[in-house]
């Protein structure tokens, strides 16, 4: 999983042609550390339609205050530059996995 700062969000997330999630996470965050796994199975599956890339929100407070970060981990969705969908709040490994199938199924429907 690529990790980003934000010198480098324009390029790598708002100009990219693929579908971008981008994994706000911490160092202290638990859930976060326990997420990867997933999101880089769901990377793999898509054949290379979707990436996943990490911000330290600690490291990155701009871009946390511009997304109004709450919670983490978040995961913003990103296609062509637009912010998509937004998701927060989940409690763990298997609603996240569920959350993102749900929502991979309506984007990229070949892709898992």
């Amino acid at each position: 999983m690529l990790s980003v700062k934000e010198c480098d969000f324009s390029k790598e997330v708002l100009e990219s042609a693929q579908l971008v999630i981008v994994h706000f996470q911490a160092p202290w965050c638990g859930l976060c550390r326990l997420i990867v796994p997933i999101l880089s199975k769901f990377e793999a599956a898509s054949q290379g339609n979707l990436r996943v890339v990490s911000i330290n929100a600690d490291e990155n407070l701009r871009l946390a205050n511009t997304y109004r970060l709450t919670t983490l981990p978040t995961l913003l969705f990103f296609d062509k530059g637009k912010l998509i969908y937004r998701l927060e709040g989940f409690q763990g490994r298997e609603e996240l996995h569920k959350n993102l199938e749900d929502m991979m199924r309506n984007i990229l429907p070949n892709s898992v």
